[in-house]
Order: structure tokens, then C-alpha cells, then sequence
């Protein structure tokens, strides 16, 4: 049984400020130590529930948030971008389940430092008319290769937003939100003792999943947070305005999909 664990940061236990999230400062070092502490425990849960095989994907930012030096060393680990796969690399070399750790709810919702992809330029992504957080998008890609999610770990908004799209998955809450940039949070250490518990009985369960996935043709519906930045997606000749913050594209995969996606986010800094 081999496992892929996709790891971001907003998700993690004690993480409740932007500024946690980038890199330069003291708050960053912290929660990168406490995102690299709750990927070890799914590590270790993996194994001790009969894993054969461990990827872990650094998923934050720069894909390069994990203290290396401190992860399991019975683990691999994919790290630095740009990869045509994103948030999922890894899941082509024939792994069995996902595991989303430190993820975070959708843009627009009361979740902690909820986004979707770009929190600075896009404000929503609706594929075939489903709004779609990240979670949904790259679980959807996991199920293009046929790979069930199988654990999730993050705030009670993203358990919630969640729980639909992935049934039988089982999801730890690190923390309770009360807004964009507060909540009640687990202490780290509890975090990973639960994460670590459901990393184990998640293997067991594996088998009796199925993949998240979504009939085409597929259509991607993106509204972006200004106009400006509209103006520069619909330059790519496959987009179709909509409004003046909203455009629509086609994809004959999801892989295709999140990677247009991903060129748009690239894109985006033009105009900062």
C-alpha cells in the first residue's frame, strides 16, 4: 500500500494569520516546524497501519515549507515548483490513497485563512457549475488516476465543505474557526496525536473507498477578485468573458484544468 500525503499550512494546528503562512519571519518558522510535526504523525500512522510506501507533497506557497531534516526518514518527499501536477504530484507512481493534511476551506467562506489557489486573484472556481476549493480540485485529479482521498485534517469549515465530496474519508479537526484570522485551535502536540491515530485506521480503510471524480467535458467557470485581472486571464485565447470579473474556459482533463488554473495564479503577479 503505498500513500501519498499532500501537506499545506493553513490547515495546521496553532496556524490562524497570513503571516504564518509566508516566508521571512519568526511566525513562518514556527508553523513550518508544526506543519512538518503533523506530516511526520501521518507518516508514522501510514506505516504502523501497513503502508508499504510513503510520498510526502509539500504543497504551501513555494513547495518548499517542510523542514526536511526532521521528516521520517522511511518517507520521500516532492518538493519545489513548478510541477505539472501541483498540490498531487506524486500520485501518478502508483499510489493507493491521498492523504490531505493542513488544508484549508474553499475562498469566501468563514474558514481560516480560506482561499482557493490564489487568495489574491481568484475569488471563486466552479467546474461543470460545483464551486470547488482546493481539496476538491486536486482530489479530483487524484481520481483521474483512479486514487480514493482518504484522510483530511484541517478547521471545522473545511470538514464540512468536505465530508460530500469525499465520503468515508476521515478527517481530523485541528481547529474550530471563528473567521478568516481566528479560532480555537488544538495544541499542536494533540493535533498530531489524532492525525497520527486516523493516518493508521485510514489504511485499513482504503479499500472500501471510491475516487472523487467529475464527468466530462469539463468547463471551468473563474471569477477573479478585480476586473485587472480578468483583463489578463482573457488574453489566453481559450478563455471566454463572462462579466467583468468572470471567465470560462474548457478542459478534456482536470489535470489540464488545475494546470490553467495554476498559469493564471503564475500570471497574477504581473499585477502586484
Amino acid at each position: 500500500m503505498k500513500i501519498l500525503i499532500s501537506t499545506d499550512i493553513e490547515g495546521v494546528a496553532g496556524v490562524t494569520h497570513a503571516e504564518q503562512t509566508r516566508s521571512g519571519n519568526p511566525e513562518y518558522e514556527r508553523a513550518r516546524a508544526w506543519m512538518t510535526d503533523e506530516a511526520n504523525a501521518a507518516i508514522r500512522g501510514a506505516f504502523a497501519g501497513g503502508a508499504s510506501d510513503v510520498l510526502v507533497n509539500d504543497s504551501h506557497g513555494g513547495f518548499r515549507n517542510l523542514l526536511l531534516d526532521r521528516l521520517d526518514a522511511r518517507a520521500q518527499t516532492i518538493t519545489g515548483k513548478p510541477r505539472y501536477l501541483g498540490m498531487m504530484a506524486g500520485v501518478e507512481q502508483d499510489c493507493d490513497a491521498v492523504y490531505m493534511i493542513g488544508y484549508h476551506a474553499r475562498a469566501q467562506t468563514a474558514g481560516v485563512l480560506a482561499h482557493t489557489i490564489n487568495s489574491l486573484a481568484f475569488r471563486s472556481v466552479r467546474v461543470n457549475g460545483t464551486e470547488l476549493g482546493e481539496a476538491g480540485l486536486y482530489g479530483a485529479l487524484a481520481g483521474e488516476w483512479g486514487v480514493p482521498v482518504a484522510l483530511l485534517s484541517g478547521d471545522d469549515v473545511f470538514l464540512a465543505e468536505t465530508a460530500p465530496i469525499f465520503p468515508g474519508a476521515i478527517g481530523v479537526e485541528t481547529k474550530r474557526a471563528f473567521g478568516n484570522a481566528a479560532c480555537t485551535s488544538l495544541a499542536p502536540s494533540r493535533a498530531c496525536a489524532l492525525i497520527e491515530a486516523a493516518a493508521r485506521a485510514a489504511v485499513a480503510n482504503v479499500r472500501a473507498l471510491r475516487a472523487f471524480t467529475i464527468a466530462g467535458p469539463l468547463e471551468c467557470e473563474l471569477t477573479t477578485q478585480t476586473p485587472g485581472q480578468a483583463d489578463l486571464f482573457c488574453q489566453w485565447p481559450q478563455t471566454r468573458r463572462i462579466d467583468g470579473s468572470t471567465l470560462r474556459f474548457g478542459a478534456d482533463s482536470m489535470q489540464s484544468l488545475v494546470r490553467m488554473l495554476n498559469c493564471f495564479s503564475a500570471m497574477s503577479f504581473m499585477l502586484r
